[in-house]
């Protein structure tokens, strides 16, 4: 048996150890306590995860590369349009602006 000052010294270190241990696991409960209100707190805010955010910027990039693409297209096609001669709004083969066509009872 221990006696004397070893004794203490053995009941202290062993007191300290214990509080170690307790220590370590008040603390363990206070992140898990705080994780979860974060974790709430965050819900509530209606915030995005960081996947869900990058898999909508890389659509918004491919539709932007689209309309861009489409664009271009639209303004060649525009070109061509432009550059064919203008039909005469009006004109008819074979009638007169502003007469009637005759009906063969006539």
């Amino acid at each position: 048996m221990n006696s004397g000052p070893n004794r203490i010294l053995d009941e202290l270190a062993k007191l300290m150890t214990d509080a170690a241990g307790a220590a370590q696991g008040v603390r363990r409960e206070a992140e898990t306590a705080i994780q979860a209100q974060l974790e709430r707190l965050i819900n509530s805010m209606d915030l995005v995860k960081r996947e869900e955010f990058e898999a909508v910027r890389e659509m918004a990039a491919k539709a932007r590369e689209e309309n861009d693409a489409l664009s271009a297209r639209l303004d060649q096609l525009e070109k061509k349009l432009a550059a064919k001669p203008a039909a005469k709004p009006g004109s008819k083969t074979g009638s007169k602006a502003g007469t009637a066509p005759k009906s063969p009872a006539s």
